[in-house]
């Protein structure tokens, strides 16, 4: 089984196959998940990306003539496995939809007919499951020399992003995804964190599936808060602490026009209550109507609501101001973005959708008989179809006229839509915005744009807890990677002899920061709140940041000191790996591919990291049985061709979810 020319792993990848793509990296970016390189011809078949593939296509083969069912029918039930003591792919048999006979008998027939193979043990029957478990020599030399020779585009797939796999000249599939959208002329805090980091990692596994992908920043750059910071930096604002710290500064004004206008909102919420009771009793409420009035147009709010109608109208005095903050702002983000390793295509906003898109909106919503007057607004009544009677009635004019973001919202996608033709357009938002997202997709659908609705998705996250913008109690992003970078300098200089062969310590303590408020944020389901805990995220006890930088930088530092070339890798005899460790570590590296595959169904970071856990324990417990230095030069070669894999592989994932690995 050394020469595996001639064999069933080379005869079975004829089995399956689709035409040779030319695949060219996402816009030539650097740091491109779809290929190892600029331009890479890649064979678009099973085989050629996922060596599972090539097992799953041998069990298919072999299975059709046993059960009468087609290769083609088969070969999509092969699950992978979610533990190694489960075997490599598991088939449930009742999934095969054979009449006739009980599932777990037919499952015990199937595994005693099962013929020899070079490739694969005899199959376990578990109840009505075959579980298949790969022979070690030719997955080992297999998914070794894959990894070695396809380096960061192992576990890519540029098949799975074209139109039409049969026929590549129609091209990829493009994507639109809309995350992060910080409001301008507020911190970036750690509750927009939630949004970038998924955003950003959703964008590199579509990349690494072959999408086109547009990456967007909605800004929340327009609206009734601009008005109301007008309002502060003309009751507190400073031109010389705009010009030193711009963002901290509007922040701070910010906070202090919402202590104002609170006490007035809450005392007009009174006695709108006090209205409702008193026509409750047939009471007159002339009066309590007039104090209403009176409170409300003398308030803070509708000073700010009237300025944010002068920017509406084109008011260039009003528009100069806004525009100094958004800049201000933006400059901000762009440096922050950096630092995470996030970058955009676009940076839009609510204030670049056109008011002709609003107003064709409108038209349509109006002329389609969407939407109606009510008490001089516009709105869309959801109630009247039960079955979609629980998103409410949508408010998508005001009295006076003013757009809301619904409003922008369907003038958005619509522009978008006759920009990029996308296929799909995801909308990385929070939970807290279930109701707003379901609306604006059925109103589109409701227009008469199904085209749109049918290729939007609202992909939500719960909230970071115990933050709050206007009460001042947040606790901000820049702020939090300083305090946790300087805590993971601390910790390096505990150890004075690696601290010293760190060429750029207080760069490699920052991106250990980093990594640390990420995968604290990745390691729970994205519907799950968190609870913000600084504690919590520097611990280095569990599965966290610093453990995967650690699990990296450990297995570059074997690495150097083997001192072999990728030549002496490439020619290293693996049938000398033959521990168990050896070879189960093999096995969990060729699920690596399945992950990503997986992943585009469950748009879950924790799918990612979860796997990456796992292979580093594996890799963590094999240290001690698979020494490199000091074995014999040909052993020594092969486990480090398994450890080089290993790195290669972590590597990759922590790319996916947008962390820079890092080597000491």
């Amino acid at each position: 089984m050394e020469n595996l020319k001639g064999s069933q792993l080379d005869r079975v990848e004829k089995v399956l196959t689709y035409p040779t793509v030319n695949n060219e990296a996402s816009a030539n970016r650097a740091g491109s998940l779809a290929t190892t390189s600029g331009t890479a011809n890649v064979q678009a078949s099973f085989t050629a990306v996922n060596p599972v593939d090539v097992y799953r296509a041998h069990i298919s083969k072999e299975l059709a003539p046993l059960t009468g069912v087609d290769a083609i029918e088969i070969y999509p039930r092969l699950q992978w496995t979610q533990t190694l003591d489960k075997g490599d792919v598991v088939l449930p048999v009742p999934a095969l939809r054979i009449k006739g006979k009980k599932p777990n008998d037919l499952a015990v027939e199937l595994a005693e007919k099962f013929p020899e193979s070079d490739l694969i043990e005899k199959p376990v029957v578990a109840g009505t499951s075959l579980q298949f478990w790969f022979k070690p020599a030719p997955l080992t030399k297999f998914v070794l020399s894959s990894i070695l020779k396809e380096k960061a585009g192992y576990g890519t797939n540029a098949r799975l992003g074209l139109k039409d796999p049969s026929d590549p000249m129609k091209g990829k599939k493009r994507i639109v995804i809309e995350f992060s959208s910080p409001n301008i002329a507020k911190p970036f805090h750690a509750g927009h964190l939630r949004s970038t980091i998924i955003g950003g990692f959703l964008a590199n596994v579509y990349e690494a599936a072959g999408w086109e992908v547009i990456r967007m920043n909605y800004l929340g750059d327009w609206g009734r808060q601009f008005g109301l910071l007008a309002k502060a930096f003309e009751m507190y604002g400073s031109e010389e602490k705009l010009k030193t710290d711009p963002i901290g500064h509007l922040y701070d004004i910010y906070v202090e026009i919402n202590k104002v206008s609170k006490p007035e909102e809450d005392e007009i919420a009174e006695k709108k209550k006090e209205l409702q009771e008193a026509k409750a009793k047939g009471e007159d409420t002339g009066d309590l109507e007039s104090q209403i009035m009176a409170l409300e147009s003398k308030s803070t709010n509708e000073k700010a609501r009237k300025y944010f109608k002068r920017m509406e109208e084109g008011d260039k005095e009003a528009l100069a101001l806004w525009e100094r903050f958004r800049d201000l702002s933006i400059d901000k983000y762009q440096k922050t973005y950096a630092r995470l390793n996030i970058f955009y295509d676009y940076y839009s906003g609510e204030s670049q959708v056109k008011p002709e898109s609003m107003d064709a909106a409108a038209e349509q919503l109006e002329k389609t008989g969407v939407s109606e007057k009510s008490e001089g607004a516009v709105i869309v009544d959801l109630t009247k179809d039960p079955k979609t009677k629980k998103f409410g009635k949508a408010l998508v004019k005001k009295r006076d006229g003013s757009t809301l973001y619904l409003t922008r919202d369907i003038g958005a996608a619509v522009e978008r839509w006759q920009k990029f033709h996308f296929d799909q357009m995801i909308y990385v938002v929070a939970s807290q915005q279930d109701l707003h997202l379901a609306q604006l997709f059925k109103i589109l659908e409701l227009m008469g744009h199904s085209d749109i609705r049918e290729r939007c998705q609202h992909v939500n996250f719960g909230m970071v807890l115990g933050m709050s913008t206007r009460r001042g109690t947040v606790k901000f992003l820049d702020d939090i990677l300083r305090d946790v970078g300087d805590k993971m300098h601390e910790v390096m200089q505990r150890n004075q002899a690696k601290y010293e062969q760190v060429e750029d310590p207080k760069q490699t303590a920052d991106t250990l920061g980093i990594t640390a408020v990420m995968v604290q944020d990745m390691t729970g389901k994205r519907v799950n709140n968190y609870e913000f805990s600084l504690e919590r995220m520097t611990s280095f006890e569990g599965d966290t940041g610093p453990y995967l930088q650690y699990a990296h930088a450990r297995l570059c530092s074997i690495t150097r000191k083997a001192g072999l070339s990728s030549e002496e890798l490439a020619s290293a005899d693996l049938s000398l790996l033959t521990e168990d460790k050896a070879i189960d570590l093999v096995r969990a590296l060729c699920q690596w591919p399945d992950v990503v595959q997986n992943t585009l169904k469950t748009l879950e970071p924790v799918t990612v990291l979860s796997y990456l856990f796992k292979m580093t324990h594996m890799l963590s417990s094999s240290y001690d049985k698979l020494k490199v230095v000091g074995s014999e030069p040909e052993l020594k070669k092969a486990r480090m061709a398994l450890y080089e894999a290993a790195r290669q592989v972590l590597h990759n994932g922590m790319r996916i979810l947008g962390l820079n690995p890092v080597e000491r």
